[in-house]
């Protein structure tokens, strides 16, 4: 468990000449708010800029004596670097340094694995904290067994088990990855039906605390948790709702995405993050009144090419519109301008369709649903087809799943001219006419 109210001193470093998606300032703001999350408390932060990153403790000797000074005055128990440390850097630190180290890594593991509700959920966290841990495992690496009841960055597979060694280490991990093909065939499973069934599967992505499960309890009067924090919820939901015009489709949330993702995470939440590739169209949540929309936009997109999902139907949805000024660009524009998206303060032209909504107040919902609608009818075929009247149940699939603009019954069977689904196009051209 962790102590509550553990005093913490972030530590940021930017290197001259390297760009990064977020300011020094900006990045250590977040990763304020990861250490809210994970129950620490922030006394304070320190940054420096340097040439180069040191191999051996990350920041320059200075900067460790000053730090080290700095530990008698504010009293800091953590000390919270704002990117990956290596093993080595790790272990200089802690002898220079008398205080428990964590990286921003392990951060987000810990948080994980505190949000991680479903057996999914903890199976994916611990396999993705030993991927961390390991490396780290060493017989000068002694904090951990110091630390009698825990911390911030000791939850989850706990103690004796990383005191243990590294090939009974690399057992646990290779039993939690069958573990987690065994989920990643089940969900594969449940992929193949939802196929069968035709309902289309729209995947909400966004950057943590953007609105996601606020969103999806909103569109679909789910009950997912909903806290003003980073990473409030992490286990995936799917729930069923009509549009408009009476088509069933499927919405899934997903993990919240950050800048600095652990590479650990993406391979351990492979089979969740499957679902982002599988689905039919994306929902990319913004929270639009935060100053530093656009880099999340682009740390989202960054994460869905590396899942090879950036190609997809996305609709742009524009949340948290109550908290945007009134008079401002944002302000003014109309709930719902999917189909001219330009002259904003923002680049999002390469989007189909872009939407602006307040999920928690309720504004322009049904401007997104029909913007949803109107995306899942653009993506379908424009034919006309004559179903033998022995293959009625394709007449019956077409209405479920696709539009029937005209319908004439013939010698032949049923004429229907109409919009479907590809997939559907495919079955139905094995037994119709043109």
């Amino acid at each position: 468990m962790v102590g509550e109210g553990e005093r913490a001193l972030l530590i940021g470093a930017a290197v001259r000449g390297q760009q990064e998606a977020f300011s020094l300032d900006d990045s250590l703001d977040e990763l304020a708010l990861l250490a809210d999350t994970a129950g620490l408390h922030v006394v304070g932060r320190e940054t420096q800029r340097l040439t180069a990153i040191n191999p051996g403790t990350f920041i320059g000797s200075g900067k460790v004596n000053e730090i080290k000074a700095l530990c008698g005055s504010l009293g800091f128990e953590v000390l919270v670097f704002d990117d990956e440390l290596s093993p080595a850097q790790l272990r200089n630190l802690e002898r220079e340094i008398d205080v428990r180290i964590l990286d921003r890594t392990a951060l987000i593991l810990d948080i994980f694995a505190m949000h991680a509700r479903t057996r999914e959920g903890a199976l994916q966290v611990e396999l993705a904290q030993y991927a961390y841990r390991l490396p780290r495992l060493t017989r000068q690496w002694t904090h951990l067994s110091r630390q009698g009841v825990g911390g911030v960055g000791l939850r989850g597979p706990g103690e004796t088990q990383l005191e243990v060694d590294r090939r009974d280490i690399g057992r646990r991990m290779a039993h939690l990855r069958r573990e987690l093909e065994q989920v990643r065939q089940q969900r594969g499973l449940h992929r193949q039906r939802r196929r069968r069934s035709g309902i289309p599967v729209i995947s909400i992505v966004g950057y943590t605390n953007a609105g996601k499960s606020t969103l999806l309890n909103r569109l679909t009067g789910a009950d997912v948790l909903v806290e003003d924090k980073l990473f409030a919820t992490l286990d995936p939901t799917t729930r069923r709702l009509a549009l408009p015009g009476g088509k069933q489709v499927l919405f899934t949330d997903t993990v919240g995405f950050i800048q600095k993702l652990p590479t650990q995470l993406v391979a351990a939440f492979r089979a969740t993050l499957e679902e982002v590739q599988e689905a039919d169209m994306l929902l990319h949540l913004v929270d639009v009144s935060d100053p530093n929309r656009a880099k999340k936009i682009e740390a989202v997109e960054t994460i869905l090419a590396e899942l090879d999902a950036e190609t997809k139907p996305t609709i742009l949805v524009l949340n948290k519109i109550d908290l945007v000024d009134p008079e401002s660009d944002l302000g003014k524009a109309p709930e719902s301008r999917f189909a001219t998206p330009s002259a904003q303060p923002d680049d999002w032209e390469r989007y189909q369709q872009v939407v602006t909504a307040s999920a928690a107040q309720g504004v322009g919902i049904d401007e997104l649903l029909e913007a949803i609608e109107a995306q899942l009818i653009s993506a379908m075929e424009a034919v006309t087809m004559t179903i033998p009247y022995a293959h009625g149940e394709l007449v019956d699939l077409w209405h479920k799943r696709g539009i029937v603009e005209a319908l004439d019954y013939v010698e032949q069977g049923v004429t229907i001219t109409g919009r479907v689904p590809r997939w559907l196009l495919g079955i139905i051209s094995e037994h119709a006419q043109d």
